[in-house]
């Protein structure tokens, strides 16, 4: 019989968590090497119910666990390190990894309590690397003690990919209604933070947009792909208020670009008819930090242009010449943004120079020719480097490096016994 293997994680959940669980848990399923079961859990306050009745991933469906079995032969946890419990005779712990340039003692202390650690970048790998506390009320040094492995998260090819023929959806027409040619794509969570402190730096993004076409004949739109928490009519109604706050404070506008919102949970495929929308032209993401940046490879394989920051973890598949690269420094974490046992004062991440994002904007938009053609190569790349296939070999190669091999479980099987013919005995005289 096949070792047990348990994974805990967001399995049904709309979210980057959400997403990285099912790719997971379906290549362990197709390794074929393990009883693989699943141990649903909630992410934040993300929306769930992304598993019922979908076609692609409806299967995990079978092996989803009513409650946690005792010791299981491997274990894994999908989640934020500091929530990281040992409950198998093996025990891996599965993270995205951190954004800024330190992680919180309560992670390295929960890392230590796994055997493996599995993150998203090579960016994610150096910072749980690097990361040292001093034990409060001791002279103990907290640092990483366990082995850490990058494991990509791949992408669908089934999924994401180019779309010739669109279907008549109300996504499509939605879109189509928009009367700009030309549309900036940005896709993420509107977190916490003032304006320009968000890790997404959404309020940014939408400020320099306005600034830099304002006044302008025929500009581009922007199409806001986010929420904050989940998909309610109060989440909706608080971006809506944002976006109209920052709207009004542009000085000297007669006229401004459009800005559409598309809010709440999608689908895989309903996200990739999005990126293949002919007035869908780009990606930008001002991201101040990234543990991988699923979004930006996923719309990288659509073979369209991609402006972003250049830190962190999605340096890992876009390539610098391909795409269009923002310079900047690093800053601390405004307080505004600080999130406690995770996002912390004193850790820093990336502050894009203006200038630059002005520069990229215009210059995808005047020259989108030029741009496509290098996004061509990048789409090659992400296909060929960072696909679903290629995050399984991964994870074959790491768990041999790695994990102890455990006694398979016998399987009790009783042998057929050929019964020997039996004939009456007759009454004899003697």
């Amino acid at each position: 019989m096949k070792n047990t293997f348990v994974v805990s994680c967001p399995i049904d959940t709309y979210s980057g968590y959400g997403a990285r669980s099912r790719d997971f848990v379906k290549a362990l399923i197709e390794l074929d090497e393990y009883d693989v079961q699943i141990l649903p859990q909630r992410w934040g306050k993300c929306s769930e119910g992304f598993i019922k009745g979908n076609k692609e991933w409806g299967f995990l469906t079978k092996h989803i666990l009513p409650q946690l079995i005792s010791n299981p032969d491997y274990w894994c946890q999908i989640t934020v390190p500091n929530e990281f419990s040992p409950v198998g005779k093996y025990n891996i712990g599965l993270t995205a990894g951190m954004e800024t340039t330190i992680v919180d003692g309560s992670w390295i202390e929960g890392c230590n309590r796994m055997d493996l650690i599995l993150t998203s970048s090579k960016h994610s790998k150096g910072v749980f690397e690097t990361s040292q506390f001093n034990k409060e009320g001791t002279d103990k040094i907290i640092k990483l003690e366990k082995p850490i492995e990058v494991l990509i998260e791949g992408l669908n090819l089934d999924t994401f990919k180019l779309i010739k023929e669109f279907e008549n959806t109300d996504l499509y027409n939605q879109i189509n209604s928009m009367p700009e040619k030309f549309a900036y794509l940005t896709v993420g969570h509107w977190m916490q933070g003032e304006l320009g402190e968000d890790r997404k730096n959404i309020g940014l993004t939408i400020k320099a947009f306005y600034e830099l076409f304002k006044n302008r004949k025929n500009p581009p739109a922007l199409i806001l792909k986010s929420c904050i928490v989940n998909g309610s009519i109060l989440d909706k109604s608080e971006i809506l208020r944002r976006i109209k706050i920052i709207k009004d404070a542009i000085p000297d506008a007669r006229t401004l670009p459009k800005i559409y919102l598309l809010h709440g949970s999608f689908t895989d495929p309903e996200m990739n008819e999005l990126y293949n929308h002919p007035k869908v032209k780009a990606m930008i993401s001002l991201t101040k930090g990234e543990g991988f940046g699923r979004p930006l490879l996923e719309f990288s394989a659509i073979n369209k242009p991609i402006i972003t920051t250049k830190w962190s973890g999605h340096m890992d598949f876009l390539k610098e010449k391909e795409v269009g690269y923002i310079e900047g420094t690093l800053e601390n974490v405004h307080s505004s943004a600080v999130v406690p046992n995770m996002i912390l004062p004193e850790s820093q991440w990336f502050k894009p120079k203006l200038s630059d994002v002005g520069y990229l904007f215009n210059d995808v938009f005047e020259g989108y020719k030029k741009w496509s053609k290098k996004a061509k190569i990048q789409g090659f790349h992400s296909r060929k480097m960072f696909s679903f296939g290629v995050m399984k070999n991964q994870i074959k190669d790491i768990f041999e490096r790695n994990l102890i091999k455990l006694p398979k479980k016998l399987e009790l099987k009783i042998p057929n016994i050929k019964m020997p013919n039996r004939t009456k005995s007759k009454l004899k005289k003697v």
